[in-house]
């Protein structure tokens, strides 16, 4: 048996991202969906260090050893890993972006620098510099200001110097990269070729004209990126109102400790120490070197070119069978429950939902919470358009999702203007829910409608991640919803659930008893099974209660996408529980859990993954599936992702992403099987007409 029990869950998490670097490398990956996986990649490692990272690197700097928290390595030990393991990534990446512009090349798509500018070109060059991107660039000399400019959290910006003719004496400089332009420009090709540049080198095409004024005898540039410290620290100033504590929070995050030094390896040694010097950083953990360009998160956006050949097939959202779009959802509604599959099937459906509400004259109330929200969404234009008809509508907005402040305070303030009212959490909680419950009058009785989902209301996130949905008209489990609002009134008040299982307050407690109860069965000599779907398992109660059914011989299966500090398949510990992780061209989010029952399963979606900020510091909701029909497509669905054979990896000590056996199976891959396991349906439903 191993001498540890648990993963460390940052070591866990890049084991994660290393999965998405290896769909970058996969031959059988369009090739522009790898450049979008490499930026994936890039990007969640700039969350991960302003998060994560920077959370260790505190405990490390304040000589706390963190232990309890992390177990049993050193906060100090665990940055020099964490560093390791990254910079070992970093190269890898290069080499696969390497890879991919070879073969985009043999596509007759070539990225070029500014070496390799042809004539017409450099026409077509000079006149988008001077038309839109000089307009845009932000240029600072930097040797005789008197506090050096303040670097913004992960932009991308070009270090300069300049060695002046007389006196040989050395300025120093800097450009940021501008956000609000598409990182690559589509240049002008008269033939079969096509050609793109980074913004990056037209700006190194255009140093001499940017620095015409000085009289310099060589000028080198060279990139350089910063990553902060991403802690929101919240005014405990009484006076003044959340939305207040919150923005002052996200201004004050810009001039967070720097956590991460990325730099060209290319760059002179004085221009190097110039910047380290002047910015403060002297922990060697924090100064990583890289290549040419950083910021390799814009990937992401890298232009189409209209070769859909090297895209993977855009498969159209299906319709929930027997539930119309036209006429009335709620109508439907009220007979059955439905179970939307995104983006397997329409996220309208919800949209559709929302729009219907605001303009039924029987709707009296609407209430929802709210995370992450779409730009421009139109689930906030649906509540809106609500208030306006006289609804009373009720919104909990959580001002604290991380990276979304800013948008989410944006329309937390719209709202208000339009008389919605809101509600901004509860202190030292965050609320992680999704759920909504509308009131309507019949026959001069209130009759609730609602759903309860394990994703966010979010239209364009729908496209990408895959999330399950439940429309209901069960009274009794909207009635539980309303509690919850209730308790966002007045959180003193603990209210009992009849239903639902709720954090902070039901959820570890309740997940520990549907996990006894299998164990029971399983010491009882019956046939008993758990099988947990979660983007994160990291809470080390819940894994000893898996570990306990583990050695009494309850099988567990487990697809976790990222984080799994959970060690399967380990004699006497947990030889009964299998462990894997699918990373394909959806991000898996879906929360099923499912417990055997001895041929009597019950089944619950969920907001929260098994971690400890889900169970005990977050307001989050499980809801059990009483439709026999959604039960069976609820583990149909988890049995289809169990059968993976491409895309599945094996979670295991070594952190190696090893990827499932074949053992001679057809090719199986879950989520291509899982569209088609929907088109199923539509198509039988047609045939019935």
């Amino acid at each position: 048996m191993l001498d540890r029990k648990y993963i460390d869950r940052e070591k866990s998490w890049l084991a994660f991202n290393a999965r998405v670097l290896q769909e970058a490398a996969d031959d059988s990956v369009p090739l522009l969906d790898r450049l979008r996986f490499l930026g994936i990649f890039s990007n969640n490692l700039d969350e991960f260090f302003r998060v994560r990272f920077a959370a260790i690197r505190r405990l490390s700097l304040l000589g706390i050893s963190g232990e309890k928290v992390l177990g049993r390595i050193s906060a100090e030990q665990l940055v020099k890993d964490i560093t390791e393991i990254v910079i070992e990534h970093q190269t890898e990446s290069l080499l696969i972006l390497k890879e991919i512009e070879t073969k985009l090349e043999s596509e007759n798509i070539f990225i070029i620098n500014e070496t390799e500018i042809s004539d017409v070109q450099e026409v077509f060059l000079k006149d988008f510099f001077i038309q839109k991107l000089s307009p845009e660039l932000v240029t600072i000399i930097l040797n005789d200001l008197a506090e050096f400019p303040l670097l913004k959290d992960n932009s991308g910006y070009l270090a300069i110097k300049l060695v002046m003719k007389q006196n040989s004496e050395v300025r120093y400089a800097i450009i940021e990269i501008p956000k609000t332009m598409n990182r690559f420009v589509v240049l002008p090709s008269s033939s079969e070729k096509q050609y793109v540049i980074l913004i990056d080198d037209v700006i190194r095409h255009n140093l001499e004209n940017i620095f015409s004024i000085f009289d310099y005898d060589s000028i080198s540039m060279h990139m350089i990126k910063i990553t902060r410290d991403a802690q929101l620290e919240i005014d405990s100033d009484l006076s003044k109102s959340m939305l207040e504590k919150i923005s002052l929070g996200v201004k004050e995050r810009r001039i967070g400790e720097p956590v991460r030094f990325i730099y060209d390896q290319l760059i002179e040694k004085d221009t190097l120490e110039f910047f380290l010097d002047k910015m403060k950083i002297v922990s060697t953990d924090s100064i990583i070197p890289g290549g040419r360009y950083h910021n390799r998160r814009d990937y992401m956006n890298f232009p189409n070119l209209g070769r859909y050949d090297l895209l993977y097939k855009t498969n159209v959202p299906l319709p929930i069978p027997g539930l119309s779009l036209d006429g009335s959802i709620l109508q439907q509604i009220s007979k059955k429950d439905y179970l939307l599959n995104a983006p397997y099937q329409s996220f309208s459906y919800l949209t559709r939902f929302l729009r219907e509400a605001a303009l039924d004259p029987k709707v009296t109330s609407i209430k929802i919470t709210l995370y992450r929200l779409a730009k421009n969404s139109q689930i906030i234009s649906s509540l809106i358009n609500a208030a306006k008809n006289g609804k009373k509508v009720i919104v909990q907005i959580e001002l604290q999702a991380r990276f979304d402040e800013a948008s989410n305070i944006s329309y937390a303030e719209q709202m208000q203007t339009e008389g919605i009212e809101l509600i901004f959490g509860i202190k030292g909680l965050k609320v992680h829910s999704k759920i909504c419950v509308i009131e309507r009058l019949e026959n001069n009785k209130t009759k609730r409608y609602g759903f309860i989902s394990t994703g966010n209301f979010n239209e364009q996130t729908a496209k990408v991640y895959t999330d399950v949905t439940l429309f209901t008209c069960h009274q009794q489990i909207l009635k539980d919803i309303n509690k919850i609002f209730e308790f966002f009134d007045i959180n003193y008040r603990i209210h009992r659930y009849k239903h639902l299982i709720v954090s902070p307050h039901y959820t570890r407690v309740r997940f520990y008893k549907l996990i006894d109860r299998e164990i029971l069965h399983a010491l009882a000599g019956r046939k008993t099974y758990i099988k947990l779907k979660m983007n994160s398992l990291s809470d080390l109660g819940m894994i000893d209660k898996l570990y306990e059914a583990s050695k009494v011989g309850v099988k567990i299966q487990l697809q976790v996408r990222g984080i799994c500090s959970l060690i399967p398949g380990v004699k006497g510990l947990s030889e009964n529980i299998e462990a894997i992780s699918i990373v394909d061209n959806y991000l898996e989010h879906s929360r099923i859990y499912i417990f055997g029952n001895v041929g009597q399963p019950e089944v619950y979606i969920s907001s929260a993954d098994f971690m400890t900020r889900n169970l005990d510091g977050r307001v989050e909701v499980s809801c059990p599936i009483y439709d026999e029909s959604i039960k069976k497509e609820l583990i149909d669905n988890f049995d289809i992702g169990w059968k993976g054979n491409i895309k599945a990896r094996y979670h295991s000590s070594e952190l190696d992403n090893k990827y499932r056996e074949r053992n001679g199976d057809p090719v199986f891959r879950a989520q291509l099987e899982m569209y088609k396991y929907y088109q199923k349906k539509v198509d039988l439903l047609d045939e019935s007409f």
